[in-house]
C-alpha cells in the first residue's frame, strides 16, 4: 500500500510538476481550459505525505489490535444517542455486500480526469496534481477513520441482534466490529463525491451540468451512507459524522494545493507542524 502511495507521490511531482507557461486551450468539447488549477510541490506533498503515512502506520496498529467486548462489558442500548438506538440489532446481508461493492466507485474521479486528459479538456499536469490529491485524501481520510474507530466507542449495530443472521455475525465478530463510530464507508464516498464535482467544477465551469454532477455524486455518496445504517454496520451518526469528515479531508487537501501556488512551504514532522509562505 505505502509502496504504491508513494510511487504516485514521485510521479505526479516530477512528471507532471515540471513549471510551465499558463495556457487556454480549447478542449474537444469545445471548454475552454485555463491555467492549471493546483500545484504539486515537493515542499507540500513530500511532508504532507510522510504525515499521512505516519497516521496510517499508527490508525493500522491500533485498528488491528482492536480486541473483542465481552457481553457483560458491553455498553447498555440506553447509553447509545437517541436517534441511534432503533438501530440497535439491526443486521441486513444484502445492504452490506451492496455497501461493500460501492467501492468501485472510488474510481470514479480518476475515470473522469482521464477522460478529460485523453479528449483534451486537461493536460498531464492537471491529471497527475488531481491524481496525487485524490490519493493523499482518501489515504488521510482512512487514516483517521481507523484511529477513532479503534477507540471502541460504541458497537456496530448488529453486535445487539438476538436472533437470525444477525445474531450469528455477532458471535463471530471480530475486535473491530466493537467500533462503529465513525463509518469509514461514508467519508470515503463523500471524499470521492468531493473530487468528481471539484474536478468537473474546475475543469468544465461553464457546463450545464455542473449541478448536476454534484447533486449525482453527493446522492449517490449519500446512498452509500443509508446502505451501512440498513445493513445495521453503523448508525445515523456514524454515518453524518464520517460524510464531514470526508468532505472536510477532501476540501481541506484541495485547498492546501489551490494555496500552494502562492508558494507556501509546509512540513510535518512528530511534534511540530508549520508553514512558510513566500510573497
Amino acid at each position: 500500500m505505502f509502496q504504491a502511495f508513494f510511487a504516485v507521490l514521485c510521479s505526479a511531482t516530477l512528471a507532471f510538476g515540471t513549471p510551465g507557461a499558463s495556457r487556454n486551450v480549447l478542449g474537444a468539447s469545445g471548454m475552454a481550459s485555463s491555467a492549471r488549477h493546483y500545484e504539486v510541490s515537493v515542499r507540500l506533498d513530500v511532508p504532507l505525505t510522510l504525515g499521512i503515512v505516519m497516521t496510517s502506520v499508527l490508525g493500522v496498529y491500533q485498528y488491528y489490535g482492536m480486541s473483542r467486548i465481552s457481553s457483560s462489558n458491553l455498553k447498555p442500548k440506553s447509553e447509545l444517542l437517541p436517534w441511534d438506538r432503533p438501530f440497535a440489532g439491526r443486521y441486513s446481508g444484502w445492504a452490506t455486500t451492496v455497501s461493500h461493492y460501492s467501492g468501485v466507485l472510488a474510481v470514479t474521479p480518476l475515470a473522469l480526469a482521464g477522460y478529460s486528459w485523453y479528449k483534451g479538456d486537461a493536460d498531464g499536469h492537471d491529471f497527475g496534481a488531481f491524481t496525487l490529491m485524490f490519493v493523499e485524501a482518501i489515504a488521510l481520510q482512512n487514516a483517521l477513520n481507523q484511529l477513532v474507530r479503534s477507540t471502541q466507542l460504541w458497537p456496530r449495530p448488529y453486535i445487539y441482534a438476538e436472533r437470525g443472521e444477525g445474531r450469528k455475525k455477532a458471535e463471530a465478530a471480530r475486535g473491530e466490529a466493537y467500533g462503529s463510530f465513525y463509518s469509514g464507508h461514508a467519508s470515503a464516498a463523500f471524499t470521492v463525491a468531493v473530487f468528481t464535482g471539484v474536478w468537473f467544477s474546475e475543469i468544465y465551469p461553464n457546463s450545464q451540468y455542473r449541478g448536476l454532477v454534484w447533486a449525482s455524486s453527493l446522492t449517490i455518496a449519500g446512498a452509500v451512507g443509508a446502505l451501512r445504517v440498513v445493513a445495521g454496520k453503523h448508525y445515523p451518526t456514524d454515518v453524518v459524522v464520517g460524510a464531514l469528515v470526508g468532505t472536510g479531508v477532501s476540501f481541506g487537501v484541495l485547498k492546501l494545493h489551490e494555496i500552494c501556488k502562492k508558494k507556501i512551504s509546509f512540513w510535518a514532522i512528530p511534534g511540530n507542524i508549520g508553514a512558510i509562505f513566500y510573497f
